[in-house]
């Protein structure tokens, strides 16, 4: 697959380089970043360089692309959002975010061209973009809700998050389903 830059003029989502691996080390410095994702904590440089290897890489060679989040053109590494395939024509979405840019819109911005580039026919033309969390990530639920994304369940240890089992909360948005609010999310989730 080719690169693909996406833009709304307030965020840029572009794939990570090397120019970016000191950058996303500090980003995961974040003890909410660690908390809420599977990276590795501590965060070293080295993990950095296995994420661009590793996921990002062969993300980009299988149509499943991993974004830097910036809020300029050029600018510094912000967060990351990207998609992991999950079988034909299905991808799951994971993201997060630096501090200084959460509760601003910035990550349902990224949602939203995300979901708009892997539903178009001339783009991914996916079917199906799941959402996984572990229970308690509130902020998390509330932007895949304001993108569309419908509730599904809550799977008991459905999860793992560094060695042990956690129940994790599922959504899911199909390329038929309207890109705003969805109204099936329980109020103590993702009030609406």
């Amino acid at each position: 697959m080719y690169e693909h830059t996406l833009t709304d003029g307030t965020v840029w989502l572009t794939r990570p380089t090397g120019a970016d691996i000191d950058r996303i080390t500090e980003c995961c410095q974040d003890p909410e970043v660690g908390r809420w994702t599977t990276i590795p904590v501590p965060y070293s440089r080295s993990d950095a360089e296995q994420f661009l290897d590793l996921v990002v890489a062969p993300g980009w060679a299988g149509n499943a692309p991993v974004w830097a989040i910036r809020t300029a053109e050029n600018g510094q590494v912000e967060g990351m959002i990207g998609l992991h395939t999950r079988g034909p024509g299905v991808c799951e979405i994971g993201f997060w975010l630096t501090a200084d840019h959460r509760g601003h819109g910035l990550m349902s911005r990224a949602i939203a061209l995300v979901c708009d580039f892997a539903f178009a026919p001339d783009g991914l033309a996916l079917a199906r973009i799941t959402w996984r969390a572990m229970v308690g990530n509130h902020p998390s639920a509330a932007t895949v809700r304001r993108n569309g994304f419908q509730y599904e369940g809550t799977a008991r240890l459905g999860g793992i998050q560094r060695g042990a089992r956690v129940d994790e909360w599922h959504a899911a948005r199909l390329s038929t389903d309207p890109p705003g609010p969805a109204d099936t999310w329980p109020v103590d989730i993702a009030p609406g």
